[in-house]
């Protein structure tokens, strides 16, 4: 295909080398004229492994080229990708000048184009600035409609200084966020013959992808990092204890508690991550990111507390407050926390949960009741459907598919709130709506 590439940084000018290279007709564009000239020059302007012969085999056999002119660029392109710089302002805000500088030159150059264009976004930009600033840019000095006179795709790139070329070669995934089918088809067609999944998506979503990417890979180096020097005051080594950490990839390296949903309970993580800030304090090590979890852990019951009361609606059913389905475990379970703070709001609640019977109860479990929560058990149902006669919102506390039957038989009045992860529920007239998002 005929591709321009704006933006010649680490980027913009490695994808214009490597897509050359796969036998792309490229036109690299940069305001900066020592940019093109070394581009055309058959040298890097960047440090980059590989890149170098990269760039000089694709200028010798005629296949890059590097110019200033956007609009020759657009005329000769049927992709233009936005590999542009979106630095961050002093208070965080990203700097979009020079995506809003690129729109303008790239609609100015489609207000004389008959031919369909279609402009994929590379660089990271938050999630609507596709839909607020690239697109009423475009169409501004286009004087084009987007979807009808040119087409917009969001296409993340997932590639680290020092080893983009090999990441290049080697994507985990490529993303493409699109409205049409017809351009998503047309940005997979560059990555034909690429390893990892070729993921179709919405537009807003493909934006905050690569952000979910970084911020958690900057979050894995932190508590990488916390958990040394827990380590190193413990005693105890610390890549040893890391190595066997990442053996275990059913639940730590892996999906598993990745779904947003509701916040963590039970007898173990609470009382092990009490554990271990103790610990830190004891030794005068500081570790803001773990201390962090509880207080966020927190912030989502308080958000939930928040979400049902703001529904203004006081008789309330509760599937499932067991920590998480499946067991009759309810020592810190955040549903009985966010229960016994619906109560005091003055809520009449029914609660149900198939895993829970008081008079089965033994152990810890029932001394937890007896002890903690022994009113709880006044307003336990013997069943899900007696639980919903009459609520005006169904509190989905944990998964369990004895539910179902009730769930099916509710009203267009009714409102479910789910704070499960796993969104799936049965055909239900109630309206619903999942706690996180």
């Amino acid at each position: 295909m005929n591709l321009s590439i704006f933006g010649l940084g680490y980027v913009g000018t490695v994808i214009a080398g490597c897509f050359a290279k796969a036998g792309h007709r490229v036109i690299g564009v940069d305001s900066e004229p020592s940019k093109v000239s070394l581009i055309n020059s058959g040298q890097s302007p960047i440090i980059e492994a590989e890149i170098g012969d990269i760039l000089r085999d694709a200028i010798a056999d005629g296949s890059l080229r590097a110019t200033g002119d956007a609009a020759e660029a657009v005329a000769a392109s049927e992709l233009s990708l936005l590999c542009v710089g979106t630095p961050s302002q002093p208070g965080g805000e990203l700097d979009l000048t020079y995506i809003r500088r690129v729109c303008a030159d790239i609609g100015a150059a489609l207000r004389g184009k008959s031919a369909r264009h279609v402009v994929v976004v590379r660089s990271t930009v938050l999630p609507g600035t596709i839909e607020n600033v690239v697109v009423p840019a475009l169409e501004a000095a286009s004087g084009k409609r987007a979807g009808a006179g040119f087409g917009v795709v969001m296409n993340p790139e997932f590639m680290r200084e020092s080893s983009a070329v090999r990441d290049f070669y080697n994507p985990p995934k490529t993303v493409i966020g699109a409205d049409s089918a017809d351009d998503a088809a047309l940005v997979a067609r560059l990555y034909e013959g690429l390893p990892g999944p070729v993921i179709h998506t919405a537009v807003k979503v493909a934006e905050m992808v690569k952000y979910c990417d970084n911020i958690f890979h900057a979050l894995k180096i932190t508590f990488g990092n916390e958990i040394g020097l827990l380590a190193k005051a413990a005693g105890v080594d610390s890549h040893e204890v890391m190595r066997i950490f990442c053996e275990d990839t059913k639940l730590n390296l892996s999906p598993a508690y990745l779904k947003p949903g509701f916040a963590y309970g039970g007898s173990c993580l609470p009382k092990d991550l009490r554990a271990m800030t103790w610990f830190a304090r004891s030794r005068d090590v500081t570790v803001p990111v773990l201390n962090a979890i509880g207080h966020s852990n927190t912030h989502q019951i308080e958000n939930a507390i928040r979400t049902i009361l703001a529904a203004g609606r006081k008789r309330i059913a509760v599937l499932g407050f067991a920590f998480k389905g499946g067991t009759d475990d309810l020592r810190e379970s955040p549903v009985v926390t966010v229960i016994e703070a619906l109560l005091g709001k003055g809520c009449e609640l029914r609660l149900f949960d198939p895993s829970v019977n008081t008079a089965r109860l033994v152990g810890a479990n029932r001394r937890y009741i007896e002890q903690h929560i022994p009113h709880l058990a006044k307003l336990m149902v013997a069943s899900a459907g007696e639980a919903v006669a009459d609520a005006e919102i169904i509190l989905l506390g944990n998964i369990n598919t004895a539910y179902h039957p009730a769930l099916k038989s509710l009203t267009p009045a009714q409102r479910i709130i789910d704070l499960t992860s796993s969104g799936h529920h049965p055909d239900t007239s109630a309206a619903y709506e999942r706690l996180a998002g």
